[in-house]
């Protein structure tokens, strides 16, 4: 071998400075929708009543004005309002939609985690659809788990 500083193909062309990545989601493949279920293909548009996801919703909080600060069940509130002005004017997309769903039912039974999974999922492949109210799902999801058990 040469010596250490020499280059490992002195007849390779020097590196490039790296650009500016691609415009796009170009790596980001989607990774719930890859896979379109029989019930929702992807083109088809996903017709989920926006009630199927706002009533257990405002259920789920109603259930927690016992116990958890006023303030921060009003904070909720407003974030639920905004996914339902979000949903009512077509803003939210099919895959949204069809996930908000899958997370309400995940809820309703009671699997946290499950639930927590979709929010994360949400957050990660749609985040400019579903920030300005998924922090108040994620404190529904948190503060529903949290409930004293037998209601």
């Amino acid at each position: 071998p040469g010596p250490p500083s020499a280059p490992a193909d002195p007849t390779a062309p020097p590196p490039r400075a790296l650009g500016p990545p691609p415009l796009g989601s170009a790596g980001a493949a989607p990774r719930a929708e890859s896979r379109p279920s029989a019930a929702c293909p992807e083109q088809e548009e996903c017709s989920v009543p926006a009630d199927t996801v706002l009533a257990p919703l405002r259920a789920a909080l109603d259930a927690c004005r016992a116990t958890v600060q006023k303030q921060v069940c009003n904070d909720i509130g407003r974030r639920l309002t905004v996914l339902e002005d979000a949903w009512a004017q077509g803003k939210l997309s099919a895959p949204v939609r069809k996930r908000m769903s899958l997370l309400v039912q995940e809820l309703q039974q009671q699997h946290w985690d499950a639930a927590d999974e979709i929010h994360r999922s949400l957050m990660v492949d749609h985040v400019n659809e579903v920030s300005q109210w998924m922090v108040g799902v994620k404190r529904l999801i948190a503060e529903t788990r949290d409930l004293p058990t037998g209601e």
